[in-house]
């Protein structure tokens, strides 16, 4: 048998978003009840970076890929989460030197962000010398539990690092309730044409890897 953890942010008006911007909010509309119509149906107005969501290289680089150009390979398999609760502001290429990465893997980075309901200003993030080491790596993907992967970096170094490295982000992910271990990965943002990114669904499963 094996377990699955769902990792995503459930999308709801008043959800955490980023820096709590109103017009990030999602909008959820009954156009259509019952006391019309034999069916109901619902309307949505959403931002594509609402809640657990995949970046691509567009969102900060203006000759870079869409959504669509991105590998389903490279956001499905072997996974790593890597617990970084202990951390403080950025997460430096000390910090992830510890659990020694690896060329090809996907590192979800697990930090107090997911004991958090709503945003924080202060949130923690990938610091720009810690995308670096993982860009040289060669990784294959970066997740990380808050709806930005850096913050008060000027010239956002630490989104250019990774997309220039052809490293894929998630951002926005729960990891509270999953231990630090390897998992296998599905991560499928919707299928969207020429976005800069899209928000993703996102199940890890344990003991589906052979032991």
């Amino acid at each position: 048998m094996y377990k699955i953890y769902d990792v995503s942010m459930p999308i709801r008006e008043g959800m955490p978003v980023y820096k709590n911007k109103p017009e990030k909010q999602p909008k959820i509309q009954v156009v259509q009840d019952f006391d019309t119509s034999p069916a109901r149906e619902s309307r949505i107005d959403l931002d594509v970076h609402t809640g657990t969501h995949v970046d691509s290289p567009l969102h900060m680089m203006p000759d870079g890929g869409t959504v669509e150009t991105l590998s389903l390979e490279q956001l499905t398999g072997q996974c790593r989460v890597l617990d970084l609760t202990g951390v403080e502001g950025g997460i430096t290429r000390a910090d992830l030197e510890t659990y020694q990465p690896q060329k090809g893997e996907f590192l979800l980075l697990k930090t107090r962000n997911s004991y958090e309901d709503a945003f924080q200003f202060e949130f923690i993030y990938l610091a720009e010398d810690g995308a670096k080491y993982l860009a040289e790596i060669g990784v294959r993907g970066v997740g990380i539990d808050a709806l930005g992967v850096e913050r008060s970096q000027p010239g956002h170094p630490t989104h250019k690092t990774l997309f220039q490295a052809n490293v894929i982000i998630v951002e926005g992910l729960r990891l509270a309730e999953v231990p630090e271990g390897t998992y296998f990965m599905v991560a499928a943002p919707i299928k969207l044409l020429e976005t800069e990114a899209a928000p993703a669904r996102v199940l890890l499963f344990d003991g589906l890897l052979p032991a």
